[in-house]
């Protein structure tokens, strides 16, 4: 999966916002974290106030990439979901389309199987955001990669000026 330099819009910015805060919330997380692979952090949700969230998005795509490599050795094309499981917490990652990773930290007042389904289906609403937003930032590209057109008035040369006012 490449990593992408992600530019949002502030109507991506509160879709993402709301997706991750509705899965917060339906899965009942601790935390949920979307995170580039370049692993900085996009969008966070719940209550992370003890994490260390760069560590964490930085962890995280390095233990995606790691995965992928592993992947590859077994002849895979790839591991969408990673889980650890520990004494108080858990984590559950997930690839959302090819562009970025999602988090899921949880204890024992839920269940990894509650947490696969609300992951599951919150999965595609970020997907499409952020497909959108890189749809719109490879236009954007395009468009600027175009060369400039001159105006009527970028034509006009100083001495056709001078002529006029003779």
């Amino acid at each position: 999966m490449p990593a992408l330099d992600l530019f949002l819009y502030e109507e991506d910015h509160i879709a993402l916002k709301q997706a991750v805060e509705r899965l917060c919330r339906e899965s009942e997380a601790k935390a949920v974290f979307l995170i580039d692979k370049n692993g900085q952090q996009i969008m966070a949700a719940g209550d992370y106030g003890d994490i260390d969230t760069v560590s964490l998005a930085t962890l995280a795509a390095g233990n995606v990439a790691a995965t992928d490599g592993l992947a590859r050795l077994l002849g895979e094309q790839g591991f969408t979901i990673l889980f650890h499981e520990g004494e108080r917490d858990n984590i559950h990652i997930s690839i959302v389309g090819d562009l970025a990773i999602l988090v899921v930290i949880f204890d024992e007042r839920t269940s990894v199987g509650l947490v696969r389904l609300r992951v599951k289906r919150s999965t595609d609403a970020l997907e499409s955001v952020l497909l959108q937003a890189v749809e719109r930032q490879q236009a954007l590209k395009e468009q600027s990669a175009k060369p400039e057109q001159k105006s009527g008035l970028q034509e006009i040369t100083d001495e056709e000026i001078e002529n006029l006012f003779k």
